[in-house]
């Protein structure tokens, strides 16, 4: 182990190698009780920024800046009728509505999105037309029917819970409102 000539090892590198990955740590065990090994739960803290101070305060996650536009649309020059839509201080669920929405059309030709980053809230829409609309015309009409959607979906919803209210009041006398 040491060549001739030299110190020997101390006395807990004498013990059988290990080929794995973790042979070169030493074994805490072996070290003598006067020395103490720093808390490291308290070391970590104070060495590295916790995992929530990466992430962003909640209103910064719907508030648009000063001079930062909702949508912006880039127009893409290598295929014919397709613009690249840019969303701030959105998500998935409006992404994804969206894509799905546009899908619905039979001028759309292709609709996708992707997050760029998910700690950022935005995302990033692709529209194809066949060239009967723009792209900006899909948009604007899938728009609009998810508005139409979303208002009959909270209507239906509404009616719904209030006749449950009733029908529970009716049959427990009104001690439950469900």
């Amino acid at each position: 182990m040491s060549a001739p000539g030299s110190s020997p090892p101390p006395s807990f590198m004498n013990e059988p190698t290990h080929t794995s990955a973790y042979s070169h740590m030493v074994k805490v065990s072996h070290l003598s009780s006067n020395m103490r090994l720093p808390n490291p739960e308290a070391a970590s803290r104070a060495s590295r920024p916790g995992a929530e101070d990466n992430v962003p305060n909640r209103f910064e996650l719907f508030l648009l800046g000063d001079g930062e536009k909702k949508v912006t649309e880039e127009t893409d020059t290598r295929i014919p009728s397709t613009s690249v839509f840019t969303f701030n201080k959105e998500d998935h669920t409006l992404g994804n509505m969206l894509r799905s929405r546009l899908l619905q059309s039979p001028n759309v030709l292709f609709s996708g999105y992707k997050v760029p980053h998910p700690l950022f809230s935005s995302f990033i829409l692709r529209v194809q037309t066949d060239g009967t609309l723009t792209p900006r015309q899909a948009l604007v009409q899938a728009c609009k029917d998810l508005v139409t959607d979303l208002g009959l979906l909270s209507r239906e919803f509404t009616k719904e819970w209030e006749l449950r209210k009733m029908v529970g009041e009716s049959v427990d006398g009104g001690i439950n409102g469900i």
